[in-house]
């Protein structure tokens, strides 16, 4: 074998592998499939917001010990339209005769019946979760069907299929953008079915791979798929791009082995940027930003190896088509954007620096909320309409679950009076102040004889059984000094006589143990619901907003009055606890989910570009462009969710930047070979369809996003993350190229690059050079050369390739050579030529030599 035949790279070596394997990698990628459209229903999906606090926060803390110590009935407000107070009793009557309705709350006053409009407040006796709730939900319904309802309640996944439902539009609508976009800048078509198949797996490999996450939040179920295809697209496409520029003078195989050793390196880079910005949202004290985060990632990943292993073997298959069916390529040159930049690099960027500026400000009175109160969406769902149907129509109810030790009914009401005089409290529901029978509250403290003419019991046999209760109870002193004053709360003396009925120990009549039964499942509820082996807790319905500074100040003054009648643990869960707890989140995963993003994306483009400049020119412009996005809410006076920010910044931060390194790269390439105003304009010309096509998916993929769903969090990330996309094309297409014109110097004087070894190499004989040298040829000389060199040669490579020739070899390029390049050392210096480039273009380097020297 001859010794100046160059070894192929390790990275030829592997793309030489994935295309030649193709078939086995076909293989693995349809198991891999099958497999995730099964699994792909394994996925868990969670959906709440407030299952995502940390553990720490006191809403967290206070559902877990609800699940523990409490049982949630099953309830719905019902609310029937144009229906007259008659009627409406008459049902609310039949609805209460059900079996499977505990508890029916329904009167003549405002709060249930206003405007020809009843609302019904219905308790089942079934839990919450249990599907008979909904089948007996279902069913009163259909005994109001001949009345417009609205149906308000908290039972079944009706939000999560409504969601999954608005996201398949969006998902069909986003693959029609993408195919148009697609097919708008293409060079052939048959490009697009390799391009959308080498999506499509990793798509449903991403979604397949989920259950192995456990769960998942809502969140990350509706919008992964999206953003993956927003984010990871244009890998493949510049992996597209490379095989055709390489196919230019190779074979489909050739091509395509080079182009992948070629993609691999420059996409994996790329995709640096984009985990990057992740990788902020991480470090989220708030759940859903590290589940989303993972999810993406993983997203990104199987992206990656969708392009890298899949995506060589379907460009052999469809490689001869594409070669039947190039086409003019549709997306225009842009000439004049260049010539703008140049023309304007002195005005732009000291503009641009007062509206960041400017920008910064404002965005920091961004109107954040954390709750879905106040906040509209373009569509509105039936659950939404419903709710607000019956908020404007009896108002809006707030309440808080107070949870304390349970110590005894008497300071529980004392607690309880001690809430109720306070203007912020509208009522409250506890066992304290819950009437039972006959104007008795479930607490009350009643005698025997007070017992057996409440119950119709022979005073005896309610001696008896008081007498039982104080031996059960061990209060012996009751017993001594007398049962005639002995009083015991009513819920406890009826849960007693149930329970020595059960026992065989008493037997009481038909029509008094229907009394008892009555009683005792009605105070049964009750107690399951607010008296656990633990704890109390109390419902206190507030004449509040769901969130504010004056309901945050509240819910702390709560806490003090608790503080005054308890020692233990009082903890206080609800829809304005969980946004007070979010919004204390807010403060700490605002700072350091910026601050991550921006060094994790400093990081990435310090190695990238070898520069402390560049890096900081890059991020000023692509965080410039997330604090104007996030002044637009404080211009238009539009409250924004919270999550919007978190999210959108860390995507806008991570994927975004890509657009200006396209630009960057490819002007500080050319900023050598030609003026300035020209490279900037070849620069524009050249980025245009790159960020055209990757930056259009992603914008109108968030905008589908926030106009085609209902859930606010859903919606706000989808606008936001359009809005700011957006404005990143725009910065970076009519900005940045100034700010690279002006700051092209910094650029260059805070470089750190590696100075390149000095390799002289000193040949003799015959051999090609192709590129631009410099070292001594019987004289000195500097320029770029492109031909073959008779004689002894010690010189440097800067770049190109220098490669041995034998004599046949070398006259046979000489006769194929169009400009004689030859250079004999051995004659005189006025023989003596200087050869130059047949084109201003660079050829590629294909020596391991040169490699070695970069």
């Amino acid at each position: 074998m001859d010794e100046n035949v160059e070894k192929p790279s390790f990275m030829l070596k592997v793309a030489t592998f994935v295309v030649d394997r193709r078939n086995l990698f076909f293989l693995l990628f349809a198991i891999v499939i099958a497999f995730s459209v099964i699994s792909s229903g394994w996925v868990s999906v969670e959906n709440s917001l407030s299952a995502y606090l940390s553990d720490d926060t006191e809403t967290r803390q206070g559902l877990d010990l609800m699940e523990e110590e409490f049982i949630t009935y099953g309830t719905a407000k019902i609310m029937a339209t144009n229906i007259d107070y008659d009627k409406a009793l008459e049902i609310s009557e039949k609805i209460e005769n059900r079996p499977d309705v505990s508890m029916l709350t329904f009167d003549e006053t405002d709060s249930h019946y206003n405007n020809f409009s009843a609302l019904y407040d219905i308790t089942f006796i079934y839990e919450e979760s249990d599907q008979r709730a909904l089948d007996a939900l279902d069913e009163i319904k259909e005994l109001l069907g001949d009345y417009d309802i609205y149906v308000s309640t908290s039972m079944g996944d009706q939000t999560a299929d409504i969601i999954n439902e608005e996201m398949k539009t969006v998902s069909v609508l986003v693959a029609i953008v993408v195919l148009t976009v697609l097919l708008l800048t293409s060079q052939t078509w048959a490009e697009v079915p390799v391009l959308i198949l080498t999506f499509g797996a990793s798509a449903l490999i991403a979604s397949g791979t989920n259950f192995m996450l456990g769960t998942i939040s809502f969140v990350s179920d509706s919008v992964t798929i999206v953003l993956q295809l927003a984010l990871s697209i244009d890998y493949a496409v510049i992996f597209c791009n490379r095989y055709k520029e390489e196919h230019a003078t190779l074979g489909i195989r050739e091509a395509d082995i080079v182009a992948l050793s070629k993609a691999i390196p420059e996409i994996s880079s790329s995709s640096l940027t984009t985990i990057g910005g992740l990788i902020a949202m991480l470090f989220m004290q708030y759940g859903i930003g590290p589940d989303m985060a993972i999810c993406l990632i993983k997203a990104i990943f199987f992206s990656l190896l969708s392009v890298f292993t899949l995506m060589p073997g379907l460009i052999m298959l469809f490689g001869p088509w594409m070669d039947k069916t190039k086409h003019k390529s549709f997306i225009p040159k842009i000439p004049f954007v260049g010539k703008y930049a140049y023309a304007t690099r002195f005005i732009i960027p000291p503009v641009f620096v007062v509206v960041v500026i400017v920008a910064m400000l404002i965005s920091n009175k961004c109107p954040y909320v954390y709750g879905y109160s106040t906040l509209t969406t373009p569509i509105q769902n039936e659950i939404q309409i419903a709710d607000e149907m019956i908020t404007e129509t009896f108002g809006e109810e707030n309440f808080a679950a107070l949870i304390v030790p349970k110590v005894n009914y008497e300071t529980e009401g004392r607690l309880i009076r001690a809430l109720e005089s306070r203007k912020e409290v509208d009522h409250i529901v506890a066992l304290a102040n819950t009437e039972a029978m006959d104007g008795y509250m479930l607490t009350d403290k009643i005698t025997a004889r007070q017992f057996s003419e409440l119950m119709g019991v022979d005073y005896e046999i309610a001696e008896l059984l008081y007498t039982a209760y104080a031996l059960n109870d061990e209060n012996y002193a009751k017993l001594i000094n007398g049962s005639s004053t002995y009083a015991i709360p009513l819920i406890d003396v009826v849960m007693f006589l149930y329970d020595e009925v059960e026992e065989g120990y008493v037997t009481l009549d038909d029509d008094l143990m229907d009394t008892l039964e009555e009683a005792h499942d009605q105070m049964q509820i009750a107690k399951d619901q607010l008296l656990g082996e633990n704890y109390s807790r109390m419902l206190v319905y507030m004449n509040l907003p769901e969130e504010g500074d004056e309901t945050f100040a509240f819910l702390d003054e709560m806490h003090d009055i608790a503080g005054n009648y308890y020692t233990g643990n009082v903890l206080i869960a609800g829809e304005s606890t969980s946004q007070y707890d979010l919004k204390k989140t807010f403060a700490r995963d605002n700072s350091v989910v910026s601050w991550v993003s921006i060094l994790a994306v400093l990081a990435v483009l310090l190695f990238t570009f070898m520069s402390v400049g560049m890096p900081v020119l890059l991020i000023l412009v692509i965080q410039g462009s997330i604090w104007m996005n996030f002044s637009y809410p404080t211009i238009m006076h539009q409250n924004l969710f919270f999550m919007g920010y978190l999210i959108v910044s860390s995507i806008q931060m991570g994927a975004n930047i890509d657009y200006a390194i396209v630009i960057s790269g490819r002007f500080m390439e050319l900023k050598d070979q030609m003026p300035k105003k020209e490279a900037i304009i070849e620069t524009m010309n050249f980025a245009f369809p790159t960020i055209v096509t990757s930056g259009s998916m992603l914008a109108l993929a968030g905008i589908l996003i926030g106009q085609f769903t209902s859930d606010p969090t859903i919606c706000g990330i989808g606008q936001c993350l359009g809005r700011g996309t957006i404005l990143s094309i725009f910065l970076v297409m009519f900005v940045l190229p100034q700010i690279l014109l002006l700051g092209e110097k910094v650029i260059d004087k805070s470089s750190f690059k590696v100075s390149i070894p000095i390799n002289i190499t000193r040949e003799s004989g015959i051999m090609r050079l192709d590129g631009i040298v410099q070292g001594n040829i019987n004289g000195r000389f500097v320029g770029e050369m492109h031909g073959i060199l008779r004689g002894d040669a010690s010189i440097l490579v800067a770049t190109g390739t220098m490669q041995k020739m034998n004599e046949d070899s070398a006259d046979l390029l000489e006769d194929k050579e169009t400009v004689d390049t030859t250079a004999d050392i051995n004659e005189s210096p006025e023989n003596d030529t200087s050869p130059k480039a047949d084109s201003p273009e660079q050829p590629e380097d294909t020596g391991e030599e040169v490699k070695d020297e970069e």
